[in-house]
Parts: C-alpha cells; structure tokens; sequence
C-alpha cells in the first residue's frame, strides 16, 4: 500500500539523486575539458567554488555553440590630400601658364630694306617719229623684263595716233597685257605743281619698282632741269622711262626716246620730276 506521505518522500529522494548524478556528470565532462583532475573515488580536488564556475562556464559555452565574437568597427581611412607638387593633381590654369613660358616665342619675318642705289638692264630705243614717245617708252620699260616688240606693235596696243598717247592710265594697261602682270598702277596728278605727298608717293612708287625689277614710265609736260645743269623741254606733253634710282630714291635716272644716240639718259632728283608730271601721271 502506497501511502502519499511515503510517495513523496521516495520521490523527493530519488530526485535528488538524479539532481545529484547529473550534477557529477557535469563536473566530469568539465574536468576533461579545462584540465580539472578527479580522485580514484570520485571526489573533486577542485574546491566547489572552482566546480560551480566550470559548470556555469560550460553552460555558456553549450549555450553559444555556432556564435563568433563580432568584429570591431573600424572608422575608415580617408584619402591624404593631393600634394600640390603632385603632376597628375595640378591645376590646369598652372600647366598652362607653364607651357605658355616655355613655348618657344615666333617674331614675324620682314622683308629686306631695298638698295640705296639700283639700275635696271634695258634696251633703249629712240622713237622713230615725232608722237611715237609713248611707244618708245613703253618699250624701254618691257625691254626690262625681256619683252622686245616694235614700237608699232606697242602703238597698236597703246592706241596712239598722229596725236600722241592719251595717258598714263593707258602705259598701264599695255605694260601688264604685254608682260602678263599686274604689278602696274597708274599715279594721276593735278594742278600745276606737285604736293610734299604727291613727292613722297613718287619717290617710294620708283624705289618700289625699280627694286622689284620694273621701270616706270612717266608722262610729263612743260620744261625741267636734270643734276648736270641740262635744260629738258616738251610743252606739248612727252613720255619717258625712270630705269634706276640712287640716294634712296631722291635722284632717279631717266631714259629719254627723244633723244637719239648712245647716251640718252640723265639724272634729275625726284621733286623735279614729280613737279614736271604734275599735269599728268605716271605707270609704276
């Protein structure tokens, strides 16, 4: 017959020694991991203190079983500036203001300074009549560039009658068909004496050609006075060629078709012959 204070009495001792084998078992599983060593009759040699902490620890361990430790944050690492020696961050502004020091700098060429002094290789001819001066000229002039026509060729061209050549205008027209250029430019002056500018203008117009390798012809009218002291007088209006100059251009020399022979040339300055077409004009 089971009574019920008997029954609790063997159940509170039979769980009490569960409680007590379990508590046994433990301390052995312990002992055999942290190093804890048990005497032949099974008592502990670990105080029960050290027993308590190993089961609690063991417990933790049980209880944490596929958990790792969390990794510290770390803060993160930022870019050292960029040096400002450092060629691939310099600023484009300085790369360019550097390139621009270095570059090599570029002068624009000028042309050379023409000669003082320079006489042209013609071939003179005299006019073979009385108003064939316009011919006679024009061909001296394209003589020098290796041009020799008659002087009724040039006359056809030139449309001169029993009355002479009209005007420069017409020596420029003919000077740039024959030689195939348009190098010529006719100077119109007016009024019975030429201007400071007008002098100017024909000084550099004769260097200019002259040095370029091209006479000029001038159609002039009244009378003139050459360096030596020569008197030169064509009231009705006359043509001759300028082939050559000197002192920069304030002499030129001057080929006549009115006069026959070897030498029919002189000197004059510049103001003296711009004054002597000063009613007319000139082909440079």
């Amino acid at each position: 017959m089971n009574h019920p204070v008997y029954q609790r009495l063997r159940n509170a001792t039979s769980g009490r020694r569960n409680r007590l084998a379990l508590a046994a078992a433990v301390v052995a599983a312990a002992a055999s991991t942290t190093g804890v060593a048990l005497a032949s009759t099974g008592q502990s040699t670990t105080p029960t203190g050290t027993a308590a902490v190993a089961v609690a620890e063991l417990g933790r361990t049980a209880g944490q079983t596929g958990q790792t430790e969390a990794p510290q944050p770390t803060a993160p690492e930022t870019a050292a500036p960029a040096s400002p020696s450092d060629p691939a961050t310099a600023e484009p502004t300085r790369a360019a203001s550097s390139a621009a020091k270095t570059a090599p700098t570029s002068t624009p060429s000028k042309r050379p300074a023409p000669p003082a002094s320079k006489v042209l290789d013609y071939q003179f001819q005299a006019q073979i009549n009385g108003w064939y001066c316009g011919p006679a000229a024009t061909r001296i002039a394209l003589t020098v560039r290796d041009e020799r026509p008659s002087q009724d060729e040039v006359a056809g061209d030139l449309g001169t009658t029993m009355s002479g050549t009209n005007s420069a205008q017409d020596t420029t027209r003919v000077l740039n068909k024959v030689i195939g250029t348009d190098f010529y430019r006719s100077t119109m002056l007016s009024g019975g004496a030429a201007s400071r500018a007008e002098m100017d203008q024909l000084q550099a117009d004769v260097v200019h050609a002259v040095s370029n390798g091209y006479a000029v012809v001038a159609n002039i009218a009244g009378s003139a006075t050459d360096v030596d002291g020569g008197w030169h007088s064509y009231p009705g209006g006359h043509y001759l060629t300028v082939v050559g100059y000197r002192d920069n251009g304030r002499t030129v020399k001057i080929a006549d078709p009115a006069i026959p022979g070897d030498d029919s040339t002189y000197w004059m300055t510049t103001i003296d012959l711009a004054n002597w077409a000063a009613s007319r004009g000139y082909s440079s």
